[in-house]
């Protein structure tokens, strides 16, 4: 019998802050209790570190130079199949909840129901372009307002979204178990918390009145000091504008761990109502990518680093042990798992797939190949890459020195050993992997090749009659609750869990 399938996603949550499920000291007891049963992975990657690239190759298993979603303006082709595709096809129900950032007219992909509008724009207007160097697109892209702008609300623009998702994602639950689809299902609830801006519900932000973690274990390293991508999204960011103060660095922390606990308030009832209506599935639970939350007085994503790059993920399923997995992996990993959990054959397509299954690694099997990150947005003038292998972590660019790091002796990533004669020979074998994976020079023409053409296309299209591919929900007003054309003692009947005698 297949297994249904619930995807817990999150926005821009820091993957160090899980080292082994939740951080013992934040208030996350559902969390927590999911991952008493999962099986969690330590060292778990975004495939590129900002929303619609780390999305598209979450859901198709493919790197951005494969997928085309170089940033957040790049379209996702009709043509890439996801794992929502490849359930589907098998004869699963998909549906989503929440964020998945598309950005082009198909505002499925894969998805037979999607119950909730996206929070961000499905067109081409947020595309960088690397014909102006050190341009700033003021009205979209980052800045340090979110940092300084931190504190206490009871509403937000975020909220009033993530409060939506889950309202719809449990009443989706609830319809699942009424039995009317003999299909299984995968249920996709996707937040776009604790992604910034920093603000968070008061019973929330009270839980971190004493908290000892709201400075950074990095504190800020002065614009000159810092690697030329920092100071890449550092401009960005508009840093020079904002004089941060540690007040503020203490405040927006404090927010973003108090919306950690508004998510799992939020995830808390999702299983719940899996549980009061006694219906099992598989439960993954994953982050788009991280947040550096003031580290090296870097903020945002954008970056390499681990408090960007690494994302939590965790995979509750009876055929997989709980426990800590400290090899690294990915969040492209995802397709090819969930297929796998699902028994869904995706060999078609495994000839262009980045991701691998992680079902063995809950099994006690090990696992050698590199894990490989992206990154060709905003705050970049060139593509960067980079490849985790072990304890290594080495970045590529163009542009910019190589970086690599030894992540056991060096967790916080301070001393760059490129240029360490006794480790030239590590370095040597770690680009050999990667000029075998990647030809910089093909992927930056094919970056701007894309940017150029969604310029012109962007434009156009907002010239004259304007048709939006924002996604608009279906509510079949006809079909819910009492009408004439049902018999109410038959509706009385399907529609309750558990039926009557």
């Amino acid at each position: 019998m297949s297994k249904n399938i619930l995807i817990i996603m999150v926005d821009q949550l820091n993957g160090t802050l899980f080292p082994d499920g939740p951080a013992d000291w934040l208030h996350a007891p559902n969390l927590k209790r999911l991952a008493a049963r999962s099986t969690r992975f330590r060292n778990a990657y975004t495939a590129s570190p900002l929303c619609a690239p780390g999305r598209a190759s979450f859901m198709s298993g493919q790197l951005p130079s494969r997928t085309g979603v170089y940033d957040n303006a790049a379209e996702f082709s009709s043509a890439i199949p996801t794992y929502a595709h490849h359930l589907r096809r098998a004869g699963y129900q998909t549906c989503l909840s929440g964020k998945m950032h598309f950005v082009g007219p198909d505002q499925l992909h894969g998805f037979e129901e999607r119950l909730t509008t996206d929070i961000y724009p499905a067109d081409f207007g947020w595309t960088p372009d690397y014909r102006k160097l050190g341009e700033r697109i003021d009205w979209w892209y980052h800045n340090m307002g979110s940092v300084t702008g931190a504190g206490v609300a009871e509403i937000s623009n975020q909220m009033e979204y993530d409060d939506e998702v889950a309202y719809h994602a449990t009443r989706k639950l609830y319809d699942l178990a009424r039995g009317q689809d003999a299909r299984p299902w995968c249920l996709t609830v996707s937040f776009t918390h604790p992604h910034d801006p920093y603000v968070a519900r008061k019973q929330y932000w009270d839980l971190y009145a004493d908290c000892d973690h709201l400075l950074p274990e990095v504190g800020p390293i002065p614009y000159a000091e810092q690697d030329p991508h920092s100071q890449r999204i550092l401009d960005a960011n508009d840093h020079q504008n904002f004089e941060i103060t540690e007040e503020q660095v203490k405040r927006a922390r404090r927010a973003y761990f108090a919306n950690i606990s508004y998510l799992d308030d939020k995830v808390g009832e999702i299983l719940q109502v899996l549980e009061n209506t006694r219906q099992e599935a598989t439960i993954l639970f994953v982050s788009d990518h991280g947040d550096m939350l003031g580290d090296r007085g870097l903020w945002f994503k954008m970056s390499f680093y681990e408090g960007s790059s690494r994302v939590p993920l965790m995979i509750a399923d009876a055929d997989m042990e709980p426990g800590l997995v400290e090899t690294p992996v990915s969040n492209i990993d995802v397709c090819p798992t969930v297929c796998a959990i699902a028994g869904v054959d995706m060999s078609e397509v495994m000839d262009w797939t980045d991701g691998v299954d992680l079902v063995p690694l809950g099994q006690g099997d090990t696992r050698e190949a590199a894990v490989a990150m992206e990154y060709a947005a905003e705050g970049s003038e060139a593509p960067l890459v980079s490849l985790r292998s072990g304890k290594w972590k080495l970045n590529l660019c163009k542009l910019d020195p190589d970086q690599l790091f030894d992540l056991d002796a060096d967790p916080q990533e301070l001393t760059n050993l490129a240029s360490d004669p006794d480790h030239s020979e590590t370095l040597n074998a770690l680009k050999a992997q990667a000029q075998a994976r990647w030809d910089l020079d093909r992927f930056d023409a094919d970056v701007r090749h894309s940017q150029a053409g969604r310029w012109v296309v962007y434009e156009a299209l907002r010239n004259g009659s304007y048709y939006p591919w924002d996604y608009q929900p279906l509510q079949r007003a006809s079909e819910r609750y009492m009408r004439n054309h049902m018999d109410l003692n038959v509706l009385e009947e399907k529609q309750r869990f558990p039926r009557g005698e």
